[in-house]
């Protein structure tokens, strides 16, 4: 496990993101005492990136009254 101090860890960032990345324990202190824990982030498919949005964009978007095309406007779209 690798322990620092704030002031070193600010320095030593990417260094610090390898070793959690590699599977180390990462953890940085403030005067010795051990205050977060650095770990990687479990990816995600974008499936759940998806999921993970939902409803982030509420009462924000607003769809006109006109928005609904007729099978016949659909048509003409796709021959064109």
């Amino acid at each position: 496990m690798t322990t620092m101090n704030v002031g070193q860890a600010k320095t030593e960032l990417s260094r610090l993101i390898a070793l959690a990345l590699a599977g180390e324990e990462v953890e940085i202190a403030r005067d010795g005492v051990p205050v977060v824990r650095l770990v990687p982030i479990e990816p995600m498919n974008a499936g759940e990136r998806f999921l993970a949005a939902r409803g982030a964009l509420r009462g924000q978007i607003r769809i006109g009254e006109d928005f609904e095309l007729t099978d016949a406007e659909i048509d003409e779209m796709l021959e064109s």
